[in-house]
């Protein structure tokens, strides 16, 4: 059995999350190839649920055709990771409104640049 490491943050809202990383796999029945990056979560240590967020190829080319250079397993990790804490940031309700998360290429750009990733 898998132990998984419970982290915690506090978002923009004032709600303290914990989480784990669950994995990523082939997001279903999406139009380009996308990999999705699956988070348990809970805001009040009672209810998980699961959020995902989304990276398709498609901004991940975009990305490396602007840098010249391939975007890491590691950084796409910390790019999905950073798109959940912005969520936590921005959304009031995550278990209505935030269980599936988009990294179009305009944020996965924002989000790595505030990492350093250039």
């Amino acid at each position: 059995m898998t132990v998984r490491r419970m982290k915690t943050y506090t978002g923009g809202q004032g709600y303290v999350y914990q989480y784990y990383f669950v994995g990523q796999r082939p997001a279903l029945n999406a139009e380009t190839p996308t990999t999705e990056y699956v988070f348990d979560v809970t805001a009040d240590r009672k209810t998980m649920f699961s959020v995902s967020v989304l990276l398709d190829s498609n901004s991940i080319r975009g990305w490396q055709a602007r840098h010249g250079r391939q975007l890491t397993d590691a950084e796409q990790y910390a790019a999905a990771k950073m798109r959940l804490f912005l969520a936590f940031d921005d959304i009031q309700d995550m278990k209505a409104q935030g269980r599936t998360l988009n990294l179009d290429p305009s944020v996965l750009e924002e989000l790595l640049a505030t990492l350093g990733v250039a």
